[in-house]
Parts: structure tokens; C-alpha cells; sequence
């Protein structure tokens, strides 16, 4: 992480230096191409849905929103960025629950999520499901938690990297259910879902798009949905709450974000324009292919929600003791 840790200590000054002031309101926003900032690489959920949003927005608003992926260090690279542009309406981040995981997973970041942001609209939700390998004797949640009591140092549990939700959702699960569970980290859901079909690793809280193909083919056996209630795309699937967990409930979302002094007229139209298009039968439909449920809702809604899973996370790192640094 000592490459990244540079980056971003390069980018603290143009941070602090931005917000000493705040962009007039730009009454014909917008006025020329916009950039939405993914953090990641191309072709994954958060790319999909940036770009589902960017074209109907290029569209109702007139003016082109171009999607730019930066990816790298759990997408901080692409939020210190946008941190630092002019908060004039023009450059907006895709953040997502790993923003508010990033809090208290570096120790050091040169921007504050909370302070040097300002909410726009929430996206999409989606949930991961709790997966294991069929050889697992265990159909149901409590099935498993007996097993993993009864094979304490036997049970392990795959993520995609450090300080992901599939990491954290296993986390908060082995601390409400009481057990003990192995981490083993990999670069990317692929490795780790290749592991857990072969028997590797017994369990993974994966991404519901990365898994449902695996669960309907017979490669893996579906235990529950980490959602507060069941889910369309699979309503045979149990939530782990309803599973005896009570109070466990993780839900992945992607959301916009632009830098703090942003017009409020800007961020008004924004949002607006985003509750139009989720309410569009057309936008339903394809993230419903996408095992995903539509956002919206205001500024604050977002704000408030942002607050919660950062205090959320930042207990269940400390517990877990997972670091990025």
C-alpha cells in the first residue's frame, strides 16, 4: 500500500486548497461534458451502473456524462481525485459502501468522506448471498453455525480483498453468530469463487450477480441473502435475519457523491433528474438483470445513510482487526 499512501499524501494539499472556496451556481448547468468517476476497473456492477445512469442523464439533460474509470486501493484513488476538482457540478464520484468501509480500514486518507463530499442521490442496492460449497453439511444458517461451533479451527471463509463487503460481511457474521472462521483473502470474487467450488474454503458472502449463476447451475449452495428481506431475483432464498441472525443485515450500494460546495441548485437538478430515471420502467428492468434495486431519495436521506454505515463499519473493522495499511 506504500505506492498509494504517496499518491494520496501528494493529493492532500490540492484538497485542503479547493475547499477554501466554493464555485458560483452555474445557472446553465450543464454547459459542457460532464465526468462520472468509477473507482474500479471496467466491466464490473459499479461500471454498469455508472453508465445505465450516465446515458439517461446524457439524454434528459442534453449534454454528454462520460464515464472515467480510475481504479486502484479500493477506489480512494478515483475519491481523492474527485476530491480536489472543481466543485462546480462537472466531475461527480460513484461511491459505494466501500467509501464508508475506507473510513476506518486506512488509517490516513488525505480527504475527509464526510466533510469534502456532498451527497447527491442513492443509486442502486444490492445484496451478497451467503454461499458455500455443497459439501458443507448445512442447508440453513443454523445449520451452519452448528457446524462451524463443532469444527472451530476447520471452517474458513473466502473475500475479495481486505476490506471488502464480502470480508466484512463474514466478519460481522462470525461476531454475531458467536463462531470462529478463517479468512482467506484473494485479488477479485473470480479466484475466490474458483477456491470455493473446489472445496478450498467452505463459505463466501459474495456479490448476488457474481453468484446466482454458480447457485442455479448446482456449483454452490445458496444459505441466505445478507438483505433485510427477501430478494425478487430469488425469493426461495431466505435472508439470514429471518434465519435466526436477528439484526444482521448488509447491503451493498452505489450512490453519487460531488465535491463539498457544489451549488445546491446543481446537486438539486442532479438528484431530481436521478429519481426521474430510477422511477423509469426501463431503468427498473435493467437493474433487475443486474440483481439490483433501484435508489433515490434526497440529499440528506443519502447523508444520514452514509453516517450509519460508516459507524457500522468502523466498529466491525475494529473488531476484526482488518487493515489496508
Amino acid at each position: 500500500m506504500k505506492p498509494f499512501a504517496s499518491i494520496l499524501a501528494a493529493a492532500t494539499l490540492g484538497v485542503i486548497c479547493h475547499h477554501a472556496a466554493a464555485a458560483p451556481q452555474d445557472p446553465s448547468y450543464p454547459a459542457k461534458p460532464v465526468k462520472i468517476v468509477v473507482g474500479y476497473a471496467p466491466g464490473g456492477s459499479s461500471d454498469a451502473v455508472a453508465r445505465l445512469v450516465a446515458n439517461r442523464l446524457s439524454e434528459r439533460l442534453g449534454q454528454s456524462f462520460v464515464v472515467e474509470n480510475r481504479p486502484g486501493a479500493a477506489s480512494n484513488i478515483a475519491a481523492a481525485g474527485v476530491a480536489r476538482a472543481p466543485n462546480d457540478g462537472y466531475t461527480i464520484l460513484l461511491g459505494s459502501n466501500a467509501s464508508t468501509i475506507n473510513v476506518s480500514l486506512y488509517k490516513k486518507l488525505p480527504f475527509d468522506f464526510q466533510k469534502d463530499f456532498a451527497p447527491v442521490v442513492l443509486l442502486t442496492r444490492f445484496p451478497n448471498i451467503m454461499a458455500v460449497n455443497p459439501s458443507v453439511p448445512a442447508t440453513t444458517v443454523a445449520e451452519f453455525i452448528s457446524y462451524a461451533k463443532a469444527h472451530p479451527k476447520g471452517v474458513f471463509f473466502a473475500s475479495s480483498g481486505a476490506g471488502s463487503s464480502t470480508r466484512l460481511s463474514a466478519e460481522l457474521f462470525k461476531t454475531m453468530a458467536g463462531i470462529q472462521m478463517e479468512h482467506v483473502q484473494y485479488k477479485g470474487s473470480a479466484p475466490a469463487l474458483t477456491d470455493l467450488m473446489a472445496g478450498q474454503v467452505q463459505v463466501m458472502f459474495d456479490t448476488a450477480p457474481s453468484v446466482i449463476p454458480l447457485i442455479k447451475s448446482g456449483k454452490l449452495r445458496a444459505l441466505a441473502v445478507t438483505s433485510a428481506s427477501p430478494q425478487p431475483f430469488a425469493p426461495e432464498i431466505p435472508t439470514v435475519d429471518a434465519s435466526g441472525l436477528k439484526g444482521y443485515e448488509v447491503t451493498s450500494w452505489y450512490a453519487l457523491f460531488v465535491p463539498a460546495g457544489t451549488p445546491a441548485g446543481i446537486v438539486d437538478t442532479l438528484n431530481k433528474e436521478v429519481n426521474a430515471i430510477m422511477g423509469e420502467k426501463d431503468t427498473r428492468d435493467k437493474l433487475a438483470a443486474m440483481v439490483a434495486t433501484p435508489g433515490g431519495g434526497t440529499p440528506e436521506a443519502l447523508r444520514q445513510h452514509v453516517a450509519a454505515e460508516i459507524t457500522k463499519w468502523g466498529a466491525v473493522v475494529k473488531a476484526s482487526g482488518a487493515t489496508a495499511d
